[in-house]
Formats: structure tokens, sequence, C-alpha cells
């Protein structure tokens, strides 16, 4: 267990240091920034890269909202649920004050706008001049952790080929950031929110209270939606 908890650990810290690192140091640098896109594909290059570096450790989940899912689904004891959510926010919130000292090395550590420094947010309109109400945003990120937990199960079933699931997952979380960062900056992980908001604290703080539980609830349908509606019965296994 103490190996599984240390690879939560370390999976979850690479994706807020890796994801929210490229958005915070990154994204819109003149002349090389990466943009959208960029913070969308280093999001899912965390989790891709972690899902085959310690994922046969502990099953790489990096997100209280997946090991949630996984339980609701059938695949993960309920008994080892809350240390791997305590092990997966440790991970985010260290990682991101290891952000906080680097960014305070250039002298910007003032958080005053939505979304500064990576957080979550809803009603406020930061990319584009639109703001979606917290409604839209409940939506989309329970609709999206929904779908990602039902990607996940699906790319790890038995009778899937496991060799492949650490590009499915890492891939559907690129996709999952495109579509939803202009929305909420894109959580659907419950630590990597914590994570920013401790550091943001005001809005960021006030508004978390989605960010847990749209997630959440998303992935314990998506769990159920996968092991009830698409999961291959033991009839069909035996056929």
């Amino acid at each position: 267990m103490i190996k599984k908890l240390f690879a939560e650990f370390f999976g979850t810290f690479w994706l807020v240091f890796g994801g929210c690192g490229s958005a915070i140091f990154a994204a819109g640098v003149p002349d090389i920034g990466i943009g959208l896109v960029g913070v969308a594909l280093a999001f899912g290059l965390t989790v891709l890269t972690m899902a085959y570096a310690v994922g046969h450790i502990s099953g790489g989940h990096f997100n209280p909202a997946v090991s949630v899912g996984l339980v609701a689904g059938g695949r993960f004891p309920a008994k080892d649920l809350i240390p791997y959510i305590v092990a997966q926010c440790i991970g985010a919130i260290i990682a991101a004050g290891c952000l906080y000292v680097i960014l305070n090395g250039a002298g910007a550590t003032s958080f005053t706008k939505p979304g500064d420094f990576a957080s979550n947010f809803y009603a406020e309109a930061v990319y584009n001049g639109k703001a979606f109400s917290m409604g839209a945003a409940f939506l989309t990120e329970f609709l999206l952790t929904a779908f990602f937990l039902i990607v996940i199960m699906g790319a790890t079933d038995r009778w899937a080929n496991g060799k492949f699931a650490g590009i499915a997952i890492g891939l559907a979380l690129t996709l999952i950031h495109l579509i939803s960062i202009p929305i909420t900056n894109t959580s659907v992980n419950p630590a990597r929110s914590l994570s920013q908001a401790v550091f943001v604290g005001g809005l960021a703080m006030s508004q978390l209270w989605l960010f847990w539980a749209a997630p959440i609830l998303g992935g314990v349908v998506g769990g159920l939606v996968y092991k009830f509606l698409l999961q291959k019965d033991q009839n069909e296994e035996t056929a």
C-alpha cells in the first residue's frame, strides 16, 4: 500500500506541475506561447507518461474523482479510497507549492483575477469575454468526468488492449481540456482544483465546491454506466 500511495502522490504531483505549470509559465508567453492546445496536450501528456511510469503500481488514478468512479464501477476497493485521495491531494498541493516558489522567483505571486495560477472558475468572463453560468460549468465538469471514467474503464477492461490504455486515457484528458478550458479552466480533478485554490484563495476557494461535487458525481455516474451498460457480464465472458 505504501508504494501505491507514493505512486499516486508522484503521479498527481506530475499532473499538477506539468499541466498547471504549462498554463502558468508557457501558455501566453510572447513568441513561445503554447496556447490552449499546448496546455491541453500538456495535461494529457502528464497522465500518459505517469500511467506508464507508475500505473502498474497503483492503477494510475491521480484524481479523486477517478478513484471514486472506479469504486462505483467495481474496479477499486472502497477501503483504499480515502488513503488514495489523501495521497493525491498532498501530491497536488506540494506541486502547486513548487510552482508558487518558482513563480515567486519572478516576483509575480499576486493573484487578483479569476483563472490566475491556473485556478478554476465559473461565471467569470476570462476567455473571449464569455462567462459561463454555474449550471453550465457544473454540467460541463459532470459530463466530461463521466466520459473520462468510461474511457478509463473501457481502456483498462480485461478485454481491451491494455498496452494502449495510457495513450487512450491521455488523449481523452487532452480532448477534455480542449473542450473546457474556456468554460472552467478545466478541472475534472478535485485535487488539481484544490491545489491551485489553496494558493489563490478568494474566489477560487469559494467556488471550489463545484470542482469537487461535479467531477465526483460525474465519476460515479461514469463508473456505474460502464459497469451496468457496457461491461460484459459473466455469461458473455464464457460464451
